[in-house]
């Protein structure tokens, strides 16, 4: 009797957290893109030298409307963008992240970009999702320390104490500018986040809620070609996979997989964020059809300047998936 109580009770949570279908839309959209806007990737590509002088630099001539236009011409339906990753440096103010770091000058740009950004997309009726890893920027050892993050399968209740204030404070100043997350790095599930009290999956999801409770959320928990859902208190699958021939949709049902959207991320590039195009567009559009086909969203990142425009070989590619779409 105790196990057939116990098993409701795990039922009626899975079904209750999930009574909002907060990523529906992403079964209309189908199509997405996705660059990641990082300091440390654009010293690679275009060699530049970043400090907080010039990181304010770049992301106060980041031509938003130049990016949109280019997403929408693809025929794309949502974008999926980078807030900040390991470098310690973010493309918005959080006064949460710089008390807590103590950086001076911050690494957190002026210019709201994100902002900027979502309005430039939503005037064009795109959606818009940000990427932020779920640990702390591991290029930056100072602001390490201070937001108390062990690398590892660690509980870091404190980190995630402090991560949630921060992410707070950006869902408070976006409010429904934002419609989804993205969350890199949940690496460990069972030590950090599937605890009974808070820190955990509840409250990681709910902090990220904060401005908008209809934000869609994705937990990446890494590279996996049978696309699963982790936690009831994600949207959405993160899906996250580097070789597409792999990919494995097992029992879906009406576009989600235990009760999730179904999603998948992958790059167009030689690598994330950088190269040549890897695959034929034949190719890339035969990866995308395979999640049409269970009623799923494809999102291709594609290399971007540091003017933020996507790179042409990308949007040629990006386009002829979008003609596609309406097929």
């Amino acid at each position: 009797m105790k196990r057939v109580l116990m098993i409701v009770l795990i039922l009626a949570t899975w079904v209750s957290v999930r009574a909002q279908d907060r990523a529906a839309w992403m079964q209309d959209a189908r199509f997405g893109v996705m660059t990641h806007y990082l300091p440390d990737w654009l010293k690679q590509t275009e060699n530049l030298s970043i400090d907080v002088k010039k990181w304010n630099e770049l992301v106060d001539n980041f031509d938003v409307e130049g990016l949109a236009d280019q997403v929408k011409s693809t025929g794309a339906n949502y974008m999926i963008f980078t807030i900040g990753q390991n470098s310690g440096y973010y493309v918005s103010p959080n006064k949460t992240y710089d008390r807590i770091v103590g950086i001076k000058p911050g690494k957190c740009s002026h210019r709201d970009l994100i902002a900027d950004l979502s309005d430039a997309l939503h005037k064009r009726g795109l959606k818009f999702i940000v990427y932020l890893p779920s640990g702390a920027p591991n290029g930056d050892s100072v602001a390490k320390k201070a937001l108390q993050w062990q690398n590892g399968a660690h509980p870091n209740k404190e980190f995630q104490h402090n991560w949630e204030q921060i992410i707070r404070e950006w869902s408070l100043r976006w409010g429904t500018k934002v419609d989804g997350w993205w969350f890199d790095g949940c690496y460990w599930p069972n030590v950090m986040y599937r605890s009974e009290s808070a820190p955990n999956f509840k409250s990681f999801a709910a902090a990220a809620r904060t401005g908008n409770p209809n934000s869609a959320i994705g937990f990446n928990m890494g590279v996996m070609y049978r696309i699963t859902s982790g936690t009831p208190y994600e949207d959405y699958i993160a899906g996250e996979i580097n070789k597409d021939d792999q990919l494995s949709i097992n029992k879906p049902y009406d576009g989600k997989i235990d009760g999730a959207q179904i999603h998948v991320l992958s790059f167009l590039g030689e690598k994330w964020g950088m190269g040549n195009p890897r695959f034929t567009t034949a190719q890339v559009i035969g990866y995308s059809q395979k999640l049409w086909d269970v009623k799923g969203a494809m999102t291709w990142d594609a290399p971007i300047q540091s003017n933020g425009h996507i790179y042409q070989p990308f949007i040629n590619q990006l386009t002829e998936v979008g003609k596609a779409l309406k097929k």
